[in-house]
């Protein structure tokens, strides 16, 4: 009732009444419905299918029929991209059904005329089997009331007929749909029956006939006429499927009804399945077979890496889960594993995305063309990549036309061309005659002629049709086999029903032992009802496929005839070719920087073998050469460490790398200890002798003990050491490897260059690195502390500590910049160095030079070469070296001020005439009374005035006495130590005074 509600308002609308037209706005116009049906709208409601004018593309329609009507015609439609419908010359009709009763015949066969339902306008044909007798009429027609117009004849056993008994196969050959094997495999098993009715030897009282149907390749409607098969007269003894899905099937169903299933083209690895499918047998291999012919094609051609795209379906899921297994058994990985249902496109898109490059594609002859058109598309073809392809396609497949792709024949072709095909041998490559007495080639020549004259490689099947003409014959051969045993049980085969089970076990143990020479070859079938075979190896090259090799799974033996062609050089690859190279450290910089680190070292040899010469001379001893010479050590090993700074895998082997590992942090760390250490216990020292002002001279008092200098040096030393020594300890040093970004070489865009960088880390690298810096970071900012405190300071026990304040300096900057710069530049393997390197050699240089240079200046340009006991000798004096050092400074202070006087005597002499000449002009200008009062005064020559002999203001009178000094020399201790002493012949009371005047 609800079927005729919705019925009314679709025939009561006269909009729906359009004629079918292009749109320029895309879409179809809407279709009549039928007489006595409709139209069913999918997810429109009845307002929307009143106001609806035009439907989109790719929408479908579906009719229906009032009452016990039926569609005669296309029940589905589809909007195409040109505004029209599919099928739109097919008229779709509700028509009448006659009863099926009649279209079934006990011991006998309708012939429906046209095939199809029992409609009104159909006519059935009636004839009986051998050694029956038609009673009644031999044709009945379908009314327009939906009756037959003769009533259903019957066939009576003829008693007197003494000819061959009738054994009926029920086959389902896909004529269409995604497998069109039933264009070949047809013909080929009609001419087997025909050959083996025409045999004595075989079943000669019996004669085999082929009740056929076409299942379209499709499960859905190969359920329909399964149930025809088995449900209308005759009784089938065999029923024959091909495609995997629709075997799967009738194989399942088959074990109900007590049949045995011998299928021609099933090649699903899921029908091996015994306890699922008891009673099946094939001709045509498992598609397993394929695998192991496909591992070994990977091996051959040294692939690792494949990936695979599939068509979801049983036979090919459990086809790519047996692949699986097997690649990962021989180590060969599945890194990209693609489905797809009906649309090809967004799998084929991964593929690309993944970098595959090895592709094994498991889809029907239909799927594949949709598949390469987006191969094309997407450019996943070329010398870079391999199709793996099932082989029983057409040899034609991509140059048919395809309404379903977008995509020209020159596309295709271009698309497919190199991939390789793995086929199981359907025909015997050897000219022998096997049980049916032809050649393979006898069979193809036969077949042909049967055909018509039609292209093999348009011929859905043609390359499975001689696994069908050996179905036959397998058939044949174990029916034959059944009749001797079972006629001593007493039994026959016409007795067979779909109950009687010991006349199927029977035909079972039959089958099961079958072994005979077919145009396929060896037909055996193993434990899981399967057929053994070989696998043929094809290429398409050129547009047409060429025999490249034969591979026997059984014996493992590939047979290769070396004419494999690729569009490349060879073989491609399985991925991009990434090329692991290392990057090695400029040669031509670390040969110019060992040639300054070399130098370096030799001038640390001359400033120490200098330091060690003159360690007796007074002003080197007071520079405390011993840690001058830790200095120059520490300098020369931090520059011997530049050595193994620039030592990497182009120089050692990666084995011998930690070692190097081992001296660059060693030599690095010890080195920094002793020069930079020493450096900082002078600067130490001296600030914490002379930098207090209230203990100030009770510090200059102190006699600096050289032990404890040299301690504290050994306690850097020893603290460096104790952390180095943990670190190996704990966690030693190892190469590791960096890798960066790939590049792509210019000249070759299939590979990929992987640089890599070796690196000296442990495990806690970072940590350790974290303590060794600010450890040392503090020790350098409190140096340049120190170093400043003490600028200012002078200091005869350290003689030197400004210029060990100006080394510290150097060294605290140019580490303190060198070490958070290194870390940042450690992936660039040449600025890292340089900077590093460069920053060594340049502390080692200016410590050195600041140190030594200085002393050696001072040695050649005064000559204060000779020794304490050389210079004992000469003066007789037994005063120790502070006393001697201080009386030579005086000796040259004397010097210099005997010139100075000088210099102010000859001053004053000039003053005194400028003082006479003014003198002399003002007593010219006073009057004369005051010359008369100044007239008994002396001359200005003659007598000075004593105050211009008095010292300036400020300074203390002179004394009469002639063994005095002028006050600035009797306390000469602000400049001068206190026991410097001025040669008093150089000083005469007469010019004391004037030198201050």
């Amino acid at each position: 009732m609800s079927l005729l509600l919705f019925l009314v308002p679709l025939l009561s609308l006269p909009c729906l009444v359009v004629p079918i037209h292009n749109s320029s706005t895309g879409g179809c116009a809407i279709m009549r419905p039928p007489r006595d049906g409709g139209i069913r709208y999918r997810g429109l409601t009845q307002e929307q299918i009143r106001s609806v004018q035009m439907l989109p593309v790719d929408y479908e329609i579906e009719y229906i029929c009032r009452g016990n009507r039926v569609i005669v015609g296309p029940k589905v439609r589809k909007c195409l991209p040109n505004g029209t419908w599919t099928d739109i010359a097919l008229h779709s009709r509700c028509l009448l059904l006659c009863p099926r009763v009649w279209t079934s015949l006990e011991n006998g066969r309708v012939m429906a005329r046209p095939p199809g339902p029992p409609v009104e306008g159909t006519q059935l044909h009636y004839s009986c089997h051998a050694g029956f007798i038609l009673e009644g009429m031999n044709a009945s027609h379908c009314t327009k009331l939906g009756k037959w117009d003769a009533p259903k004849p019957t066939c009576l056993y003829d008693r007197n007929y003494t000819g061959k008994k009738k054994l009926y196969i029920g086959a389902l050959f896909p004529m269409s749909g995604g497998w069109p094997g039933g264009q070949a495999c047809m013909p080929s098993a009609q001419m087997a029956l025909d050959l083996v009715n025409n045999r004595s030897d075989i079943l000669p009282d019996y004669e085999l006939e082929l009740i056929h149907y076409d299942s379209m390749c499709d499960p859905g409607e190969a359920t329909k006429l399964l149930y025809d098969l088995l449900y209308t007269e005759p009784i089938k003894i065999v029923l024959m499927p091909g495609c995997s899905g629709v075997s799967t099937l009738v194989a399942e169903a088959a074990r109900m009804w007590n049949l045995i299933v011998l299928s021609y083209g099933s090649s699903s690895p899921a029908l091996s399945n015994r306890q699922r499918f008891p009673t099946f047998f094939r001709t045509h291999p498992s598609a397993t077979l394929h695998n192991p012919t496909r591992v070994q094609l990977f091996q051959k051609w040294k692939w690792t890496r494949i990936a695979t795209i599939q068509q979801t379906t049983e036979v090919f899921t459990s086809t790519l889960d047996d692949l699986e297994e097997r690649t990962k058994e021989a180590g060969i990985e599945i890194s990209v594993r693609q489905s797809f249902l009906t649309d090809p496109a967004v799998a084929v898109k991964n593929l690309k995305r993944q970098d595959a490059r090895i592709i094994v594609g498991l889809f029907y002859e239909t799927e594949a063309r949709k598949v390469f058109c987006e191969v094309f598309k997407e450019k996943l073809y070329g010398k870079k990549y391999v199709w793996f392809l099932i082989g029983w396609y057409a040899d034609n497949w991509f140059k048919i036309k395809d309404p379903a792709i977008n995509c020209t024949v020159e596309n295709m072709t271009e698309a497919v061309e190199g991939h390789v095909t793995t086929e199981i041998v359907m025909l015997n490559p050897e000219t022998v005659r096997g049980i049916s007495n032809m050649t393979s080639q006898e069979f193809i020549s036969a077949l042909m002629s049967r055909l018509g004259g039609k292209n093999p490689e348009e011929t859905g099947g043609f390359q499975e049709a001689p696994l069908a003409y050996d179905a036959v014959w397998a058939l044949a051969l174990a029916l034959n086999k059944t009749v001797a045993p079972l006629k001593a049980r007493g039994r026959r085969l016409e007795d067979f029903n779909y109950n009687t089970h010991d006349i199927t076990a029977e035909i079972y143990r039959a089958m099961n032992t079958s072994s005979f020479e077919g145009v396929s070859g060896q037909v055996v079938f193993d434990a899981q009802g399967s057929r053994m075979a070989m696998t043929l190896i094809e290429q398409l090259q050129g547009g047409s496929y060429k025999k490249i090799g034969y591979y026997d799974s059984s014996q493992k033996n590939l047979s290769w005839f070396g004419n494999d062609v690729w569009i490349g050089a060879g073989p491609p690859a399985d991925r991009t070719v990434v090329i692991e190279e290392y990057r090695f450290l400029s040669q031509k910089l670390f040969a110019a920087v060992s040639v300054f680190a070399g130098l370096g070292i030799l001038l640390g040899i001359v400033c120490l073998t200098f330091n060690i010469y003159n360690g007796n001379v007074r002003y080197i001893q007071n520079s405390q050469p011993y840690l001058n010479n830790m200095t120059a050590v520490g300098c020369m090993m931090a520059l011997a460490a530049v050595f193994p700074l620039g030592i990497d895998g182009h120089h050692v082997h990666t084995t011998q790398f930690p070692v190097v590992c081992q001296f660059r942090l060693w030599l690095l760390g010890l080195g920094f200890s002793l020069a930079y250490g020493s450096m900082f216990t002078k600067i130490w020292w001296v600030h914490t002798l002379f930098t207090k002002k209230e203990e100030k001279k009770e510090k200059k008092k102190q006699h600096l003990e050289p032990w404890k200098l040299y301690a504290t040096v050994g306690v850097l030393l020893a603290i460096d050491f104790l952390s180095l020594m943990i670190w190996q300890i704990v966690d030693p040093l190892h190469i590791t490897v960096e890798k960066f970004t790939k590049e792509a070489p210019k000249e070759d865009l299939d590979v990929l260059i992987q640089p890599l960088l070796e690196h000296c880390s442990s495990e806690k690298m970072n940590t350790w690195l974290g303590v060794v810096y600010g450890y040392k970071g503090l020790l350098l900012l409190l140096g340049i502390f120190l170093a400043y405190e003490t600028k200012s300071v002078s200091t005869e026990k350290i003689n030197d500590h400004r210029a060990v304040g100006m080394a510290i300096y150097n060294v605290a900057v140019l580490c303190l910049i060198t070490a958070p710069v290194t870390m940042i530049l450690s992936s660039q393997q040449d600025a890292s160095f340089a900077f590093a390197s460069l920053a060594i050699v340049f502390s080692a240089y200016i410590t050195l030079v600041v140190l030594f240079v200085p002393k050696m200046r001072r040695l050649i340009t005064r000559g204060e070469w000779q020794s304490e006991q050389q210079d004992t000798l000469k003066t007789g004096s037994s005063t120790n070296n502070n006393d001697e050092e201080k009386s030579r400074q005086l000796e040259r202070e004397n010097r210099e001020l005997q010139k100075i006087i000088q210099e102010k005597e000859e001053r004053v002499s000039a003053l005194r005439n400028q003082l006479a000449e003014r003198q002399a002009l003002r007593n010219r200008r006073q009057p004369s009374t005051g010359q008369n009062q100044n007239h008994n005064a002396p001359p200005p020559s003659a007598q000075q005035d004593p105050k211009s002999l008095l010292p300036p203001p400020g300074y203390p009178n002179p004394t009469i006495d002639n063994h005095s000094r002028p006050p600035s020399f009797s306390n000469s201790s602000n400049l001068y130590p206190a026991e410097s002493k001025i040669n008093r012949n150089h000083c005469h009371n007469s010019q004391i005074p004037l030198l201050y005047k």
